[in-house]
């Protein structure tokens, strides 16, 4: 009896010693070549689908409960990053907590002027991400205060734990002797970030458009009725997914590091010009009333402090006289490897929603011209 059972017993582990065998030469074998130390020391892991995941990588995203804030997150959590998100309100970033697998997502109340509340966000980061900015002054923060002391405290505590990236976005125009405020300080917060964080790269978007954005949406909106500069401003709008494609390849990329990116789409338009797009597309005439700068500026000026809702300040004014110009010397998406979208070809996708029912269900603007186009064609050939 006790033979029977040691054989059988022998039988057993044989069994299972064979089954071991069998999924240990089923399980695909990793080589060397398939994991790569980037610069800053951080294993870069390829698997077989192609895809990168990013072993190790730590990283805060300051402003991520903002526009832009949900594409580079949702694409950093993908990539297997840890993703630290400071916020302020908590109602504001429930949209991020299905950007990535469970525990990929941490969640870190900070104040902009609380030190060690920036210190602590950032203590356990190998990279960090500034999106905060202010397109306008509250009661409690102006532009100052966001864009450069913001900067300031966020740079020192970079510095501070000795953090391998620091990736800052800045605005296009940046310039220190600009007449808005907006990019006066915006130039300024860069110059903190590079005095206090040599290394830091600095990105600076055109206006995005997109499903949140402050371009199409306002101008499809009923109650964008003042200009005052007849629309006439002239920039070169840029996909907020596109960009966030650009963030995300910033961080793989350690050449990128100190390096100042211009990202900015294919083509130039006037504030109007987009206008007659939106209005084309949501089958609507949107009616734009002009008026003088030394009128609607103080108007506007008196209406962001009486309100506590955003409508319109005095600084989007003045940068309604100013176009979008382009620093030579950085580097743009071409550098990235990105073709970046046109803003003509995306409009239905974001306005479909402003259509009365009467013409939810029809195509594009830019399939219907061109089925108007064959048709009149049609009609000289007949003729």
């Amino acid at each position: 009896m006790q033979k029977s059972c040691g054989s059988s017993t022998m039988n057993g582990l044989r069994t299972t010693i064979r089954m071991k065998d069998g999924l240990a030469n089923a399980i695909p074998r990793k080589h060397i070549s398939d994991i790569a130390i980037t610069r800053t020391g951080k294993p870069i892991i390829r698997t077989q689908g192609g895809r990168s995941s990013l072993g190790g990588h730590t990283v805060t995203v300051f402003g991520a409960t903002g526009f832009l804030g949900r594409y580079i997150v949702n694409r950093l959590a993908r990539q297997g990053c840890n993703v630290i998100i400071p916020f302020r309100e908590e109602m504001a970033k429930r949209h991020l907590k299905v950007s990535g697998d469970l525990g990929r997502i941490t969640f870190m109340e900070f104040d902009l002027r609380n030190t060690p509340s920036l210190e602590e966000s950032v203590r356990h980061s190998d990279v960090v991400y500034n999106l905060i900015g202010r397109n306008y002054p509250t009661k409690n923060f102006d532009l100052e205060d966001v864009h450069v002391e913001g900067v300031e405290r966020i740079a020192e505590a970079v510095a501070k734990y000795d953090v391998d990236r620091f990736i800052h976005l800045s605005s296009f125009n940046a310039d220190p002797n600009s007449p808005s405020e907006f990019f006066r300080t915006k130039a300024r917060g860069e110059a903190v970030a590079r005095s206090i964080f040599p290394e830091t790269t600095i990105v600076r978007p055109a206006p995005l458009f997109g499903f949140e954005d402050r371009l199409l949406h306002k101008l499809a909106g009923m109650t964008n009725i003042l200009t005052s500069n007849h629309m006439q401003e002239r920039f070169w709008p840029v996909h907020a997914i596109d960009v966030g494609m650009a963030l995300e390849k910033m961080l793989q990329d350690d050449s990128t590091a100190q390096q100042t990116f211009e990202l900015y789409g294919p083509t130039n338009y006037s504030t109007a010009e987009i206008a007659e797009l939106v209005d084309r597309e949501i089958i609507k005439h949107r009616r734009h009333i002009n008026v003088p700068k030394s009128i609607l500026k103080p108007v506007a000026k008196i209406l962001n402090q009486a309100l506590w809702w955003p409508i319109i300040s005095a600084d989007e004014i003045e940068r309604e006289f100013i176009d979008q110009k382009i620093d030579p010397s950085a580097k743009t998406f071409k550098d990235l490897g990105i073709e970046p979208a046109d803003l003509a070809s995306l409009t239905f996708h974001y306005l479909q929603g402003y259509r009365s029912s009467s013409f939810n269900d029809l195509p594009p603007a830019t399939e219907r011209e061109k089925r108007e186009e064959k048709k009149y064609l049609h009609v000289l050939d007949d003729q």
